[in-house]
């Protein structure tokens, strides 16, 4: 029987070159990666920054990570903003409040309580603009094209970090912390003019609800809870979510105590920036092979495969193997993090068109916040068992997970996108 034309859509491969030539995608991902950069730069150097203040490697750590925990209870508290206000003022208010925090940061000698604070208060709109954002490049490309431009985020994401770290380095060497802060300011605000500048401004009906719709039904918290019990009821799209965000968060974990892991078996000083930097790049493989050269419904079947392919290697850590070893196990962990790029169209299909902005938030929030908790808990769990035994537990469980996804998500995961989510009765 010869294919018919949803079919053959939802086996069509896209190309990268065919993501890069949609206006409004290729101006939200170059802006994007330059943000991320400025994130990377500005996270780390405000890590050194406290901790050269206060010499406590306590609050170093929540310097680091105290913008990832609260953005969970933004999305929720705050996101159906990203559905219902133009998504030009949020996305170019979203840069410039980040540019203002790093500006006041560099600036002005805050005791450290109140830097702490201000990090955090900011973080908790991050979800909206985020979400904003990526409502539309789901807007902007249609099909497997919207799966190759989560591919391109996750790929220039991933390397942006990279250089963001090294360029965090560079630039508190060559200028000092506060200096810093301020390149990591001016980064923010050039992606803020871009927006202003080539973003054209959208109608109402193009980004959400009318104006002002976001106080007319009892005030944007009110709206943004029921939005998101609304969303997590759906148990198609409370699935997804859950498992876009475990793995991650498990793998995240076994990536936040590599450092103590490399002291405890006395690698030679620096190793452990080697180790650090092989699950990246193993992500950067991963999203080129899968994104490029699999078609739609092999990406969906190998869901599980991945999945457990990210968490198999990191049970090796079990025999406390060395440098090379490790390596070669943190690589072949990062690999198996393109499982997502399987997961993104079934999760397109399960949301409702108007609560697509508060559901990206949400599902990016959430993965943040677990990514924050998964290196505190698994560094308590290796104060009892050991560094490498901490690290094998997280790569069991993401294996266990890979088995919970396989109860629900069979090879013929399209079955999924009728499913979507609707108001209760």
């Amino acid at each position: 029987m010869p294919p018919t034309a949803e079919s053959a859509q939802v086996s069509h491969r896209a190309t990268y070159r065919e993501v890069l030539a949609e206006p409004r995608f290729r101006l939200l991902f170059s802006t994007r990666a330059v943000a991320i950069t400025a994130d990377a730069l500005r996270i780390t150097t405000f890590s050194v920054l406290v901790f050269s203040s206060t010499g406590s490697a306590l609050l170093s750590a929540v310097a680091f990570g105290i913008g990832f925990i609260p953005q969970l209870f933004g999305s929720l508290l705050l996101g159906s903003l990203a559905d219902r206000l133009p998504p030009r003022a949020l996305i170019t208010g979203g840069y410039a409040l980040t540019c203002a925090t790093a500006l006041l940061l560099a600036l002005v000698r805050m005791p450290v309580a109140a830097s702490l604070g201000v990090v955090a208060l900011v973080s908790l709109a991050t979800p909206v603009f985020h979400g904003a954002s990526s409502r539309l490049v789901a807007q902007s490309l249609e099909g497997d094209a919207y799966v190759l431009g989560r591919s391109l985020n996750n790929i220039a994401g991933a390397g942006a970090q990279l250089f963001g770290l090294a360029l965090g380095g560079a630039a508190v060497a060559a200028l000092g912390p506060h200096r810093a802060l301020a390149v990591s300011a001016v980064l923010y605000l050039g992606c803020a003019l871009a927006i202003r500048i080539r973003l054209p401004r959208l109608r109402p009906g193009e980004f959400g609800g009318p104006p002002g719709s976001a106080g007319s039904d009892g005030g944007a918290v009110r709206a943004s809870l029921r939005g998101a019990g609304l969303l997590l009821r759906g148990r198609t799209v409370r699935r997804l979510m859950l498992a876009q965000w475990l793995p991650v968060a498990l793998v995240a974990g076994a990536e936040g105590i590599i450092v103590a892991y490399a002291g405890e078996r006395r690698f030679a000083p620096g190793w452990y920036a080697v180790l650090m930097g092989c699950l990246p790049v193993g992500m950067l493989v991963g999203d080129l092979l899968v994104g490029r050269f699999l078609r739609p419904p092999t990406r969906e079947r190998l869901v599980v495969p991945l999945v457990a392919l990210a968490g198999l290697p990191l049970i090796g850590f079990a025999a406390e193997p060395g440098v090379g070893v490790s390596s070669c196990l943190l690589l072949l962990s990062g690999l198996g993090y393109a499982y997502g790029l399987g997961l993104q169209r079934p999760f397109l299909d399960a949301l409702p068109q108007e609560g697509q902005g508060q559901a990206f938030g949400l599902l990016g929030s959430g993965s943040m916040t677990l990514q924050g908790v998964g290196p505190v808990c698994l560094g308590a769990v290796a104060a009892v068992i050991g560094t490498g035994g901490a690290i094998a537990l997280a790569g069991g469980a993401a294996v266990l997970t890979a088995g919970w996804i396989l109860t629900w998500h069979p090879p013929a995961s399209p079955a999924l996108a009728p499913n979507r989510v609707v108001p209760s009765e």
